[in-house]
């Protein structure tokens, strides 16, 4: 008998029961940061002036009054925010499981919008195909994409699968700021997929653009496709994946409203 068969038998199972009681394998591990916009001092702009990527700004409200808005479509979860702050209006968290159907609700204090049930819902919570394209990453999404079927998380148990072939997917997977020569083959991808069909976009820089958006890159997956999921972070960790995933197919409740997560 093969010693790594040996060594499996006297290690037992190693798949995380997530979720579930068990952990998500996430312990320690910096998520979105958390803001309280009320606890920022009169004028102060220092998380925004940090901010690289623009997901902080301080705008007027409808009295007048100077406001902290945060887009998390835009957020790298840098950190850079919660070191500047003076006041502790920023902290860190582990907020890190930020998968929305609408991208509003990935807008800080912004308006409630209506949630449309999970568009999976019925033929594909059993078992759901995935079609991954690259579209100019810088290979951090797809290194966590990679882990997702490891012995721990084990994407398969749930009946997700990825493809490698667009004809056999139901959900389109994007990572990366669209690279303008990956435009076209990303258009076909999608058109070679059968109806019904669904969009993910994974990370910050599909989301919105991230530190890669403009140029010959595009500000967001949306201004090419119909986006039906949205997933920031720089990149989602393997957790975050799955969640988005189960709540697409409505095995798991949103848990992201108007920029705040249930916790």
């Amino acid at each position: 008998m093969p010693l790594w068969t040996l060594f499996g038998l006297a290690s037992g199972k190693a798949t995380s029961g997530w979720p579930g009681a068990q952990g998500d394998g996430q312990d320690g591990v910096l998520g979105m940061p958390r803001f309280r916009p009320d606890a920022c001092g009169e004028g102060c702009d220092v998380c925004a002036s940090a901010c690289p990527t623009d997901a902080i700004t301080v705008r007027a409200d409808s009295a007048g009054a100077d406001r902290l808005a945060v887009d998390y479509g835009k957020c790298v979860a840098c950190q850079l925010c919660v070191e500047a702050c003076p006041g502790g209006a920023a902290e860190a968290s582990r907020d890190w499981a930020f998968g929305v159907r609408h991208r509003r609700d990935l807008e800080l204090d912004a308006e409630s919008t209506a949630t449309s049930p999970a568009p999976a819902a019925g033929a594909f919570r059993r078992s759901l195909h995935i079609r991954h394209v690259d579209a100019g990453s810088c290979n951090g999404c797809e290194s966590e994409l990679q882990a997702l079927n490891n012995p721990f998380y084990n994407l398969h148990r749930f009946g997700i699968f990825f493809t490698p072939s667009p004809r056999s997917a139901d959900l389109l997977l994007v990572t990366g700021p669209v690279t303008d020569p990956m435009r076209e083959p990303l258009r076909r991808a999608y058109e070679a997929m059968p109806e019904p069909r669904w969009v993910m976009a994974m990370g910050t820089c599909a989301v919105s653009g991230g530190v890669a958006g403009g140029g010959v890159c595009a500000n967001g997956l949306e201004s090419i496709l119909p986006v039906d999921l949205y997933l920031p972070g720089c990149p989602p960790n393997p957790a975050a994946v799955i969640e988005a995933l189960l709540m697409f197919q409505g095995r798991l409740p949103q848990r992201v409203h108007g920029g705040r997560l249930d916790r």
